[in-house]
């Protein structure tokens, strides 16, 4: 393991690693907003409301 952090810069490795994290984590964000489902800045639009339904009540 130590032959390849002689071939690699550490810290340059884990700052690109960084901006790759970032990036991905950006585009998954990104992908989930341009959703109906999953766009929690506009509300669910077209989503089925039947989870948000209250419990029925105890039955006589």
């Amino acid at each position: 393991m130590w032959r390849i952090w002689r071939l690699y810069d550490p810290l340059r490795a884990m700052v690109v690693q960084g901006i790759f994290l970032f990036g991905l984590a950006a585009m998954i964000h990104l992908i989930l907003l341009s959703t109906n489902k999953f766009n929690w800045l506009d509300g669910a639009k077209g989503a089925p409301t039947a989870q948000n339904a209250p419990m029925p009540g105890p039955s006589s």
